[in-house]
């Protein structure tokens, strides 16, 4: 314990306010798409619907390597898209900040799509007809009656969302690199010294980000323990 100590306090925080900022947008996109996938996924059907719904879940179960490998060939500067948005806009998303985001987003996004989609598919599909009898437009159905009846199931998928971003590993290195106080997460930074066989900094890695993953899934538990027990007592009144 002591040793633990020690290593924490001459410790190089940076790896985890990476991790946190990476998390936090990662999920912040993925929050967005996921929801708007898979609103646009409920309204097709057939092959279209099948086919919409693998492409956008193949993150989940692709190794993370050969989705940074996709996301490499995609936005290396050597490629179409590198380059435009290196020449028009100045942005390198290889080896940057950028990169982290977009890799963890693109790992995690399937995780909030699954779960938005499970949510609207629960929806009583009666209050739909209902709001539009009562001559309500689609987006105030959309925002007033279905996001709040999906609340749990889109909770939930932001809490995975962020989990997985925040630990994401293999496509972050392959498209973002391990630059030291750049692109070097915590999950990057546990790999590294477990390589130079230094096993107490690597367990208060380890115990930083369990303690992350706690305090989390215990906040949004006391949220949603909540918001059910105050539907309890409404029920019983």
């Amino acid at each position: 314990m002591r040793q633990l100590i020690e290593a924490a306090m001459a410790l190089d925080w940076r790896p985890l306010w990476i991790s946190l900022k990476t998390g936090v947008l990662a999920t912040a996109v993925c929050f967005v798409l996921g929801i708007l996938a898979a609103w646009r996924v409920m309204y097709c059907r057939g092959k279209r619907r099948s086919i919409l719904d693998a492409v956008l879940t193949l993150p989940m179960v692709l190794p993370p390597t050969v989705a940074g490998f996709f996301l490499l060939l995609f936005f290396s500067r050597r490629r179409p898209l590198g380059i435009f948005l290196f020449d028009h806009f100045g942005i390198k998303i290889v080896q940057s900040q950028a990169g982290c985001v977009i890799a963890a987003a693109v790992i995690a996004f399937p995780l909030m799509y699954r779960s938005a989609r499970a949510a609207f598919e629960q929806v009583d599909i009666n209050l739909l007809y209902a709001g539009r009898t009562l001559g309500m437009t689609d987006p105030e159905i959309f925002f007033k009656v279905i996001l709040p009846c999906a609340r749990p199931g889109i909770t939930s998928g932001t809490v995975l969302a962020f989990a997985r971003a925040i630990g994401e590993y293999g496509a972050t290195s392959m498209l973002a690199g391990n630059i030291p106080g750049k692109t070097a997460t915590i999950s990057q930074r546990i790999a590294m010294v477990i390589q130079d066989q230094d096993y107490i900094t690597a367990g208060v890695w380890v115990t930083v980000m369990l303690v992350i993953a706690l305090i989390v899934l215990a906040a949004i538990g006391h949220i949603s323990q909540g918001r059910d027990a105050g539907r309890g007592e409404q029920l019983w009144k």
